[in-house]
């Protein structure tokens, strides 16, 4: 194979990958939704291999779930995934932020990333969940550029889109308001500007918090929905979001919102 053909398959991989990603996002591929690399290939008018490892690096961020037998699938996230997904970020976040020596933040890179928090929260008090998914993720994604370790940055930004994932169809169904939604994209930017490692840690625990809060009500509405009354939550499965590293301080949601 050519070296441009490579850089061509690659790059078609990608835009796939990138596309069908928009689309779990959009909540136009719903949780549990089936499909197969031959149906993939024929949607998009390619061959089957940019596509198949298109829909292997999905499952390997775990958007997708793959079955030898049923072919893929859009992952469904409980709320206890979510109350996990967010735990993790409050382990990791807190962590970072007790070791300076792991941030380096950059003065060229706040512009950028105050606009993406101005537009994130602007989307955000307006109801408009697709632009609000699109500056949340480009938000934590530049934010993640000061970490040292692209590993954890990685990590975190992995972890932000899979509760987009589980967030998006509940919002949809349910609606968006204070309740549900963060908007501390601008209160967080400032304190890590001026270097405020103890405001940050409370902008994080207000964010985790926020998050925990609206799993509890998940859980409390799945629960009665189940005719389950008082007893356990089972919910969608284990309890999703932080199971919490941070204790609940204001309510929140997945990293922006929910």
């Amino acid at each position: 194979m050519s070296p441009s053909a490579g850089v061509t398959r690659n790059t078609l991989r990608q835009q796939i990958a990138d596309a069908l990603r928009d689309e779990v996002l959009a909540g136009r591929l719903p949780p549990g939704r089936e499909f197969t690399v031959k149906q993939i290939a024929e949607q998009y008018g390619v061959s089957a291999t940019p596509v198949r490892e298109a829909l292997f690096d999905l499952s390997a961020q775990g958007l997708l779930a793959s079955d030898q037998h049923r072919g893929f699938q859009v992952r469904e996230f409980t709320v206890a995934d979510y109350r996990a997904m967010a735990e993790a970020r409050a382990l990791v976040v807190e962590g970072l932020f007790r070791n300076p020596a792991e941030v380096a933040v950059r003065p060229e890179g706040l512009a950028s990333i105050r606009r993406r928090a101005a537009e994130a929260v602007r989307a955000a008090k307006g109801g408009d969940l697709d632009v609000l998914i699109g500056y949340d993720l480009r938000f934590w994604r530049e934010l993640g550029q000061f970490v040292l370790n692209p590993y954890i940055a990685d990590f975190l930004t992995r972890l932000r889109v899979q509760a987009w994932v589980f967030a998006v169809h509940r919002l949809r169904r349910d609606g968006m308001d204070e309740n549900v939604l963060w908007f501390g994209h601008e209160e967080l930017v400032e304190a890590i500007a001026r270097g405020d490692h103890e405001q940050v840690h409370a902008e994080m625990r207000s964010y985790y918090g926020h998050a925990l809060a609206w799993a509890d009500r998940l859980e409390a509405r799945e629960t009665e929905g189940n005719g389950e009354g008082d007893g356990e939550v089972r919910a969608d499965g284990p309890s999703s979001g932080p199971g919490s590293a941070m204790p609940p301080q204001s309510p929140e949601s997945p990293g922006h919102c929910a």
